[in-house]
């Protein structure tokens, strides 16, 4: 159940495409998408830590993370314990935030393909709502972007295979909503910054999103424009972005978010992840490949994509050359633990002697990111 500006959103006035547009034409989110537009973007980099005082959980594509900010309280030093959540990359990919305004509970996911909306919304709300349907959820929409013209749209909510015709933000966004209003939890839609609202176009009339991330401050459940670099996408960021494009063919992940980080023992639990040498084939293949025919190829949206987009799956391809055999990375499918040290870094938890590979492929006694 959605609603608005404290009222519920109508269930019986139009089709979900129609309750999208309808939505994106309401007066309060308007305005809230005109202030999030007006905000000063945050740039983040390992320095900006202390700045903030406060670390945070930062979240990949096709990955979800929540953090209880109660948990901040447990401890002697807060300032040194995760405070903000937020993603960033995000080009048609929608993020989605999903607050509990009684005890401040937020989940974070990023969003990227229909298929993953429904059971991605259960696994985000397991922690938030606790089964208690009575509880009021802010929910942030930011990310997507008009990667074709409104008119082209014409409704659909399928997934890749119908994209062409709608792109593929719409059908995302459209999805999202409409599992929302379906859902028996209670939805405010505070930030609905999508779309036409998150779209900018140069001279020649292409179209770029307007911002690519968010940040998250818990406490408040304030929401700020953001972008991060490659210090700050951590840790095991390598691993992370390979999961991305391996989940599709582990059956274990069909249809689910990636899981990520355990809030109430404050370390990330990379969640194994298979991958087959048919991906590893690709990777040969496609490492040989001119930067621009991998825009063309990897991306929904080449002429959208940040400038390290190409370097970034160049990384992930040489790591999966060095490493074809996933169990190496997740031996005896456990998952890649890491804590957060004192002297301000993450550092691999090592459960046997095999389990001892860098982002590298070389065997090391700790990850550090």
């Amino acid at each position: 159940m959605i609603f608005v500006d404290g009222l519920p959103f109508p269930t019986d006035s139009s089709q979900e495409r129609g309750a999208l547009v309808t939505l994106l034409e309401h007066p309060k989110l308007v305005s809230a998408s005109n202030s999030f537009e007006a905000m000063q973007e945050v740039k983040l980099s390992a320095s900006k830590e202390n700045a903030l005082q406060g670390r945070w959980v930062y979240v990949f594509q096709r990955e979800f993370a929540t953090v209880d900010p109660a948990i901040i309280d447990m401890f002697l030093f807060p300032s040194l314990h995760v405070k903000f959540i937020g993603t960033d990359e995000a080009t048609t990919c929608v993020g989605l935030v999903i607050r509990n305004q009684r005890n401040g509970m937020t989940s974070v996911a990023h969003m990227d393909s229909t298929i993953v909306v429904d059971n991605g919304l259960t696994q985000m709300l397991s922690l938030v709502v606790d089964k208690n349907f009575d509880d009021d959820l802010d929910v942030h929409l930011i990310g997507g972007f008009e990667d074709v013209l409104p008119k082209q749209a014409n409704g659909s909510t399928s997934s890749r295979t119908q994209a062409k015709g709608d792109g593929y933000s719409f059908p995302l966004c459209t999805k999202i909503i409409e599992t929302l209003r379906e859902r028996e939890e209670k939805f405010h839609i505070q930030t609905l910054f999508v779309l036409g609202h998150n779209t900018k176009r140069d001279s020649q009339g292409n179209a770029y999103p307007v911002f690519n991330g968010f940040l998250v401050k818990t406490s408040t459940g304030s929401v700020i424009p953001a972008s991060f670099d490659r210090t700050t996408r951590r840790p095991d960021e390598i691993v992370r972005r390979i999961r991305i494009s391996a989940s599709h063919e582990d059956p274990t992940w069909n249809g689910k978010l990636l899981e990520t980080y355990d809030t109430q023992n404050d370390r990330f639990v990379i969640a194994p992840c298979s991958w087959t040498f048919w991906q590893v084939r690709v990777a040969l293949t496609l490492q040989d490949l001119s930067d621009e025919e991998i825009l063309l190829q990897c991306s929904t949206s080449p002429s959208a994509e940040g400038p390290e987009f190409v370097d970034n799956l160049r990384r992930q391809w040489d790591y999966l050359i060095k490493q074809p055999h996933w169990n190496l990375t997740f031996p005896t499918r456990l998952p890649r633990v890491f804590e957060w040290t004192a002297d301000g870094s993450w550092k691999r938890c090592l459960f046997s002697p095999q389990d001892s590979w860098d982002e590298d492929g070389a065997q090391t006694s700790f990850q550090m990111t």
